[in-house]
């Protein structure tokens, strides 16, 4: 991880949404750590966002680094990660596991 980016550590637990065209694994960012990530990205990027509030990101769970973006929630008004699948499959984690997720906004 670079040591000029933003690095925010999470615990939780990992969710599943199921639709019509599949499912998918989420974390959810707590609310501090997510007020925290939207005000420094709100200062980094002067109003210029990327599409649907997204911001791009490197995580890391357990031993398995990946870059994807995370999305706001503006329900919760938290932040969710999505969780691939080759992270799951690595990792061993399914649904309702608690993970420690490492986030730096890249």
């Amino acid at each position: 991880m670079s040591k000029d980016n933003e690095i925010f550590d999470c615990i939780g637990n990992v969710w599943l949404w199921n639709s019509e065209k599949g499912s998918w694994h989420f974390f959810t960012i707590t609310e501090e750590i997510a007020n925290e990530i939207y005000f420094t990205t709100s200062l980094k990027t002067l109003g210029l966002k990327r599409g649907f509030g997204a911001v791009k990101v490197r995580a890391i769970v357990g031993e398995t680094i990946f870059t994807t973006s995370i999305f706001p929630n503006s329900k919760d008004k938290t932040y969710i990660l999505p969780i691939k699948a080759s992270v799951r499959k690595t990792e061993n984690i399914k649904a309702g596991d608690e993970i420690k997720v490492q986030i730096e906004l890249i």
